[in-house]
């Protein structure tokens, strides 16, 4: 799922390549894609760009007259620029937003069909998406601590619950964890204050290092091929692979469709931690420690 450092660089691109242009025409074509009723798709032809912001992991076109388009990537969706007036993928295309320069496909890899687009009309309705957690970029130690354990959980659901946290998933909170030394499933309620200081210090750390590094990557273009996974990630998909600062194999947690990748020397204090289907599987003969890890 595109996160925090992807989304802004969407927006950036899309504003600096659109803004200020109007909209020519938005094309659907899948009709469960657009959630909303009104204002209708056709309101919004001929009227200019005038900017591009993040909501949470949502990206929010606002429209002259106070229109917003708001896009929910999900887990599959992506952004796609093409000449004007490109055609929409048979399988893969949801709809097409075209302007003068460009044309901005949105599409959807998978088949569970979660992407979505909404239009809307004022800053009260918009503010309906808005999960409400708080921005971890510009935030400071004691509001991060403060929303951050406002409700008892493990560490990477709240990190990754957006009505806590804005912005952050499933790879940059394994990033993070790794940075600030961290078991993800460490609860929050018994965190320290030496804790919470590292664990602001690593958001403030990887997100502004990833947006810097997609930023750099995608240049005067557009971001094409947006992906949870990077060789130059500590642990986040890196399952079997050194630690870069230990050398320890990263281990990882599977639950459901979710994976957590952490290292245990790291982060557990060299326990190995227990994953629900490897336990069923090994059972007594599961790793528990660094030790017991074979290879």
């Amino acid at each position: 799922m595109p996160e925090l450092p992807d989304v802004v660089v969407y927006c950036e691109r899309l504003a600096a390549l659109a803004g200020g242009t109007p909209l020519l025409h938005l094309r659907l074509a899948s009709p469960w894609v657009l959630r909303s009723v009104t204002p209708a798709p056709g309101e919004l032809e001929g009227r200019v760009l005038t900017g591009v912001r993040r909501l949470g992991k949502r990206l929010v076109l606002e429209f002259a007259g106070g229109y917003f388009v708001v896009i929910h990537l999900m887990v599959a969706g992506r952004l796609r620029r093409r000449a004007p007036g490109a055609a929409l993928p048979r399988k893969r295309g949801l709809a097409a937003l075209d302007f003068p320069g460009h044309t901005f496909l949105l599409t959807e890899e998978g088949t569970r069909k979660r992407a979505s687009l909404h239009i809307v009309h004022g800053e009260p309705a918009l503010a309906d998406h808005d999960p409400g957690g708080l921005e971890p970029l510009g935030a400071g130690p004691v509001q991060f601590a403060a929303a951050l354990t406002r409700e008892r959980h493990t560490l990477k659901r709240a990190l990754t619950d957006p009505s806590l946290i804005s912005g952050i998933g499933g790879a940059y909170a394994d990033e993070i964890m790794h940075r600030a030394r961290l078991s993800p499933l460490a609860r929050t309620d018994t965190l320290g204050p030496d804790d919470l200081a590292r664990l602001h210090a690593a958001v403030q750390e990887v997100l502004a290092e990833w947006v810097d590094r997609l930023r750099a990557a995608v240049g005067d273009g557009f971001p094409e091929k947006v992906t949870a996974f990077h060789p130059e990630m500590a642990v986040h998909g890196r399952h079997g692979q050194p630690c870069p600062v230990c050398g320890t194999a990263v281990q990882r947690i599977v639950h459901a469709d979710d994976e957590t990748n952490y290292c245990p020397r790291c982060q557990t204090g060299g326990r190995v931690l227990a994953d629900r289907a490897l336990s069923r599987l090994l059972k007594e003969d599961r790793p528990r420690r660094i030790e017991d890890l074979k290879g």
